[in-house]
């Protein structure tokens, strides 16, 4: 390598030893220098110093190959993620449902730096409205400097209403992020929101209150939201008053979502992709898509599933991810709203120790889940109720025998109890439901099924000891990864998993490694160990 200039240390000398070049490269805070040993063509590194132009050598100079500043978690990433934003860090704390990721966990992250979403899929209006309330209390509100959050806003194909109260509901707290989950298409919901009050600034400049991340883990999927809604959708929305002619016309130019999170192997709804793979196809499509209708200004694409380690999270910065999306390990987190004794089986994973299981919310269109599979035998009774589903015209044409089981290990109860209460839930849910269970004995059995999946979850979260075998616990391979990165330190105990704690050092982690690789990059001989940054306290 050709040398730019001479380093000199006045006294002091480069480090050409691997415990040396380690001690240097984790200092990745301080700038450093690439020099050669002019005898024998060695590289090594050097802190501190004097650099001089290549030909004034002095005694004890040293031809200097690079000089590389330092280096910072906060500038991981996109630096227009934490401008648009608010925020210290370009890291986030996923929405899982049923108030796992809970108010506290939302504001534990906000006050570290980075953005939280509260997991309100699953939770009554009731529910999801006082815990906006208690964010709004604690955080400030966005408008008027508060520090920033977000909710959980998932596609309920089966409950259109319920979606639409939910955005209503946002849209009247000033709840300005939102995660969009389990989308296969727009919904004029999701489109109501992202275009609500756009208006152009003194500048002229499009003013965008409402940011929508969408989590996605297809091509198809991802063009809807980084396209302009389409114009049936839009003009529907102004027939109806959900949007002004105002803000249709600036909806127009813009894409539904400008924060793109790719999720690959994750858990909950997954479509267990690499990320690897399916990373650098999304970025190019948005590329695509940005030059294709010139946008003012970008559409930032993050990264999300197995993000269980340091060296997990620099990868995902290394294919290009403006932010990281964390989930699995945050619900074993003491902040989450799972119950100790989920987190400690969370706490016993191993990387293999996931399943897929039929999805509660989509149960009869076939969709999965990954969850824990240790110590639960939650994803067997689901399939085995998603094959009864698809085999039987109704609950009557079942065999006995299977009816029995049924009854006995699952609902507990004879079918028809386990009917009534479902009717009761869907009575004040969504009473359409019911009349459509009436007229079809297929949907009343779904209804049932569907009725052990959801509160599987919730026994999880409140602990029902005598429910532990059918506990559902989403969980993808990031918490065994974890699990083993975190052994023999401080972060093995779930007790002492904080949330802020597993996030600072995942993002003190990927900067370590990612100076290592810079070094690397320049013939520096560095040693393994760089790359392995160990779990510790970070203020």
């Amino acid at each position: 390598m050709q040398a730019i200039g001479t380093w000199s240390g006045r006294g002091a000398t480069p480090s050409f030893s691997q415990t040396d070049i380690l001690g240097v490269a984790q200092r990745f805070r301080e700038p450093v220098h690439v020099v050669a040993d002019p005898k024998t063509g060695a590289v090594g590194v050097a802190a501190g110093g004097t650099i001089g132009r290549s030909g004034a050598e002095e005694p004890d100079s040293w031809p200097l190959l690079a000089s590389l500043p330092p280096t910072y978690p906060e500038w991981l990433g996109d630096r227009s993620f934490a401008e648009v934003h608010g925020v210290r860090f370009p890291y986030v704390a996923g929405a899982m449902a049923n108030g796992i990721a809970s108010t506290r966990l939302v504001i534990a992250m906000a006050g570290g730096g980075c953005l939280g979403f509260f997991g309100s899929a699953g939770l009554s209006p009731g529910r999801v409205e006082s815990s906006i309330a208690e964010l709004t209390e604690a955080l400030g509100s966005a408008d008027h400097g508060g520090k920033p959050w977000g909710a959980n806003l998932i596609h309920s194909p089966n409950e259109p209403e319920l979606e639409n109260a939910v955005v209503d509901l946002y849209l009247q707290a000033g709840v300005r992020r939102v995660s969009a989950a389990a989308y296969m298409a727009l919904t004029p919901a999701i489109v109501r929101y992202a275009y609500s009050g756009l208006r152009r600034g003194p500048d002229g400049a499009v003013i965008r209150p409402n940011h929508v991340f969408a989590k996605i883990s297809r091509p198809e999927t991802a063009r809807h939201f980084m396209e302009p809604a389409p114009a049936k959708i839009l003009n529907a929305l102004l027939a109806s008053g959900g949007l002004t002619a105002d803000e249709v016309e600036l909806a127009r130019g813009l894409p539904v979502a400008e924060d793109i999170t790719v999720e690959s192997d994750s858990g909950g709804h997954t479509d267990n992709r690499p990320l690897a793979a399916l990373f650098p196809t999304i970025a190019r499509l948005r590329d695509d898509l940005v030059a294709k209708h010139r946008y003012p200004r970008p559409i930032r694409v993050g990264a999300a599933g197995g993000l269980g380690t340091p060296a997990g999270v620099a990868a995902a910065y290394g294919l290009g991810a403006a932010y990281v999306v964390t989930g699995s390990v945050n619900q074993g987190a003491v902040e989450s709203g799972l119950h100790e004794e989920g987190k400690r089986m969370l706490a016993q994973a191993g990387i293999a120790d996931v399943t897929m299981a039929p999805a509660a919310d989509m149960f009869e269109m076939g969709v999965e889940v990954q969850v824990l599979g240790r110590g639960t035998m939650f994803a067997a009774r689901a399939r085995k109720l998603f094959e009864l589903y698809r085999s039987a015209p109704s609950w009557d044409a079942i065999a006995p025998s299977e009816q029995q089981k049924v009854e006995k290990d699952l609902l507990r109860q004879p079918f028809v109890d386990a009917w009534a209460s479902t009717q009761a839930f869907w009575a004040e849910r969504d009473p359409a439901q019911n009349a459509q269970a009436q007229a079809d004995p297929k949907h009343k059995m779904a209804l049932v099924f569907r009725s052990y999946l959801g509160q599987s979850s919730r026994w999880a979260i409140q602990g029902d000891a005598s429910r532990r075998l059918d506990y559902q616990i989403w969980c993808g391979p990031a918490m065994g990864a974890f699990n083993a990165w975190a052994a023999g330190s401080e972060l093995e105990a779930p007790e002492n998993r904080s949330a802020v704690q597993i996030a600072h050092n995942f993002l003190e982690g990927a900067t370590a490694i990612g100076r290592a690789s810079q070094l690397r990059s320049f013939g520096v001989p560095v040693p393994a160990a760089a790359f392995d940054f160990r779990p510790r306290r970070i203020a």
